[in-house]
């Protein structure tokens, strides 16, 4: 930020915050403490940018996995001239910038033989995993948005007119549909806060699972769906790596405020499942904040598998909760760019609605809705109570 004149600055180029895992900071880490490396670098790829040079031996990228480099202009969708002059990086050591579903080259026949693809098989653009999960589910359109609860937790909606949010708790990247964007909420520790407290106190659950010949989560989610909404008055901060999405702090860390002797094991499951949901809505509500709005929301990863948590989504993010028919997300969202590289389709909003099949939502219930709500406000209310103290402890 420094280099660049103000973090304003940069969040108004690159939409984003000089984020530690995006290519600028890894450029330039390689760069002071590898220098000989450096020297010798002539070409800087993203990871599948580098399988393409090897099917078509052309140095491409795209948009959506470029956004997150730190070093694209994501307005104009083109590298920056400003960032890489002040960062002091090559041009020519990038490589060109495409649209999503463009042709980017075609397969060689050298990687024809090592592969068994045709030669001259047309390559596009692609996509970086969450946009390529974002056409996969159909979320090319306003109004569109997917929710992950994989190991990390994901907020992600499409958005036809660029909205960048000043302070970078979101990520604004270009999508896979050409000229427009998409707004991603991200929290480090969703599904993952689930699966820490199952290993480290839920023996007993893996044992019956085993003889009942069912999933453990399946188990401690029944259980917990008989325990009230509030977890009988139990909160969970599910910040057991940091937060990232909205508060920007490696220093904060996971809590349960309210324990009481009254409290079960289930009761700390159904708060685990709770602390991570508002923590989705924490990202949502920013959004909105942006005017990025949501009719339905789709729900992905393992999280998104259980109705039960579905339900508890829709009535905490206040929206309907759906899941796409096909499990394939990813992979058919890029097969699906292809599909309009080649021609099949005229545009990528339109090959989504004849490909990508919804099952019906599972609407909020005003009721849940409403008690809920009581407990999100005091969820909101703990993490600024508690910044301090996690500062310190971070210091002993």
């Amino acid at each position: 930020h420094a280099l660049m004149g103000g973090k304003e600055r940069y969040i108004e180029i690159t939409a984003n915050p000089a984020l530690t895992g995006f290519t600028a900071g890894k450029i330039l880490w390689v760069r002071k403490h590898e220098p000989e490396i450096y020297a010798k670098a002539r070409h800087i790829l993203l990871a599948k940018d580098y399988i393409r040079y090897k099917l078509c031996n052309v140095f491409a990228t795209e948009v959506s996995d470029a956004s997150g480099m730190g070093l694209l202009d994501v307005p104009n969708r083109c590298w920056s001239q400003e960032v890489l002059e002040k960062l002091d990086i090559d041009p020519a050591m990038l490589a060109k910038v495409y649209e999503s579903p463009e042709v980017t080259g075609t397969i060689t026949a050298e990687a024809a033989a090592l592969t068994g693809l045709k030669e001259g098989t047309i390559v596009v653009g692609g996509a970086g995993d969450n946009a390529a999960a974002a056409v996969g589910t159909g979320v090319v359109e306003d109004g569109r948005a997917f929710a992950t609860i994989g190991t990390s937790g994901v907020v992600f909606a499409h958005t036809d007119k660029l909205s960048i949010d000043p302070q970078g708790r979101v990520h604004t990247f270009c999508c896979a549909v050409p000229g427009a964007w998409h707004v991603m909420g991200v929290t480090l520790a969703a599904g993952q806060s689930l699966k820490w407290y199952r290993d480290n106190f839920c023996d007993a659950d893996k044992v019956e699972a085993d003889k009942q010949g069912v999933d453990p989560y399946d188990l401690m989610t029944a259980e917990a769906a008989k325990t009230p909404i509030g977890s009988n008055r139990l909160i969970y901060l599910p910040y057991l790596m940091g937060e990232r999405t909205p508060h920007l702090d490696p220093d904060c860390r996971g809590a349960f405020v309210g324990l009481s002797g009254m409290h079960t094991r289930y009761d700390l499951v159904r708060a685990v499942m709770e602390g991570v949901t508002f923590s989705l809505r924490d990202c949502a509500e920013i959004l909105r904040g942006m005017g990025v709005q949501s009719d339905v929301i789709l729900a992905c990863g393992g999280g998104g598998s259980s109705a039960f948590w579905r339900q508890m989504m829709a009535d905490i993010l206040g929206c309907p909760v759906a899941t796409t028919i096909s499990k394939e997300g990813p992979a058919l969202g890029v097969a699906i760019l292809a599909g309009v590289g080649a021609g099949l389709y005229p545009s990528v909003p339109e090959a989504c609605r004849k490909i990508v099949g919804v099952n019906a939502s599972q609407a909020p219930v005003a009721e849940h809705v409403a008690e809920y709500d009581k407990f999100y406000e005091i969820y909101r209310g703990l993490y600024p109570a508690l910044k301090d103290s996690w500062h310190k402890l971070a210091e002993l």
